[in-house]
């Protein structure tokens, strides 16, 4: 799906480290919850609530997922799930482009 259509926009960002990944939170009309974002070269480290799955749209991500012992380097076109409750770490020697949706357990 290349857009979204009739859905809500906050309009003020998610700033996480300093600036260097931010996203804009949208919402569907039955709930549903998702972030368009960039992610600029460096390593970080997010927690979650819901689980997640993190499409990546532009540029190259790798992650190292929980309980993973090897990070996974995903272009774009390609997503990767993270579990609720955990913890996640995601590197970037690019700028990258991503969605993230939400999913209630």
């Amino acid at each position: 799906m290349d857009k979204f259509i009739s859905v809500t926009v906050v309009k003020k960002a998610n700033i996480y480290f300093n600036g260097k990944v931010s996203s804009r939170t949208i919402i569907f009309p039955d709930g549903e919850r998702k972030t368009l974002g960039i992610i600029m070269p460096g390593e970080y480290e997010f927690g979650t609530a819901d689980k997640e799955i993190m499409e990546v749209l532009g540029g190259k991500l790798a992650a190292l997922l929980p309980d993973q012992e090897d990070w996974l380097v995903f272009e774009a076109g390609q997503s990767f799930e993270v579990p609720a409750n955990s913890r996640f770490k995601v590197s970037a020697t690019e700028v990258s482009d991503y969605c993230c949706s939400y999913i209630k357990g």
